[in-house]
């Protein structure tokens, strides 16, 4: 609030902050510029208004452009070998999570509906890299299931346990893995959270309790989401060499030599001459196998090639 404000502006700026959508945002910015006192000091505050009200305006009339062109507003991403979507209603949380768990920066404001367009963000969890995207709240206009629907692992975001069966109505033809995350438990007394915990508990949801503030149950959420994707690692390594590449290739449980081999070879098994196997699914470092030999998590590979 700028320096000497009016009573008029501090009300602008309360209903700035409680709009529910971007057109009451925007008649909140215009009270607020209509409101703000005129002195040298509130320059910079006035520019800011301004250059805000001219990012909203042009926002909310490009959305009504698209819905006049197409029916409604479509967002594509390109899928990544683990996908997961973040799922929940306003001012849940979802983009402290986003932050949290990747290298994206979201915008995080307290006024609701703040994500107006697909965040992606990449999750680095054991050498494996995971695609995290953080939709627009439930309810907002920019809001679309067709990411959920081809995403492997969802989490829904609530706040209350009331919220949970809000956000599984937008789940309906999702089939993958579920994740509910309740968040901001910095907030809960030590009898709320401990209530709230059996709950859980006794729905059987599969859930993780966190805070992104303190970042408790920050380590839980993510096995829980690399566990959910029912994958393995498998690594590769060349020849002669004692250490193995960083970044495994992701494949299905019960995967064969075969099958990851037409994937670094484009598609061609003649160019190998000879395998051999370091890890779980071998009998000894450096077994020699053939094609059709089942592979395990952190199996280490090496293609000795013609």
């Amino acid at each position: 609030m700028p320096v000497n404000a009016s009573y008029e502006f501090a009300n602008a700026e309360k209903q700035f902050q409680s709009a529910q959508t971007d057109e009451e945002r925007l008649e909140g910015l215009e009270e607020m510029l209509r409101t703000v006192p005129r002195h040298k000091g509130s320059e910079n505050i006035i520019a800011n208004l301004r250059t805000r009200y001219t990012k909203l305006k042009d926002k909310i009339e490009k959305l009504k452009s698209q819905k006049k062109g197409g029916g409604g507003v479509k967002f594509s991403v390109k899928k990544g070998d683990m996908q997961v979507t973040l799922v929940g209603l306003t001012n849940s949380g979802k983009s402290s999570i986003l932050k949290l768990l990747t290298n994206a920066n979201p915008h995080i404001a307290p006024y609701a509906f703040t994500t107006q367009t697909p965040e992606v963000g990449i999750l680095y969890y054991e050498n494996c890299q995971i695609q995290i995207i953080d939709l627009p709240a439930i309810g907002a206009d920019t809001f679309d299931t067709g990411i959920i629907n081809t995403s492997d692992t969802v989490l829904e975001v609530v706040e209350k346990i009331s919220d949970i069966p809000e956000v599984e109505k937008v789940l309906t033809k999702f089939k993958g893995k579920r994740i509910v995350v309740f968040t901001k438990i910095d907030k809960l007394d030590f009898n709320t959270k401990r209530k709230t915990l059996e709950t859980l508990k006794t729905k059987k949801y599969n859930f993780v309790m966190l805070s992104a503030r303190t970042e408790e149950g920050l380590d839980e959420l993510k096995e829980k989401i690399f566990k959910s994707f029912n994958k393995i690692r498998v690594y590769t390594k060349q020849p002669g060499r004692a250490e193995h590449d960083n970044e495994p290739v992701i494949m299905l449980p019960n995967s064969t030599v075969e099958q990851i081999a037409r994937i670094i070879f484009k598609g061609r098994t003649d160019v190998i001459k000879r395998t051999r196997i370091w890890g779980p699914s071998s009998k000894f470092g450096g077994q020699e196998v053939g094609v059709k030999h089942v592979l395990k998590d952190k199996d280490i590979l090496e293609f000795l090639t013609r």
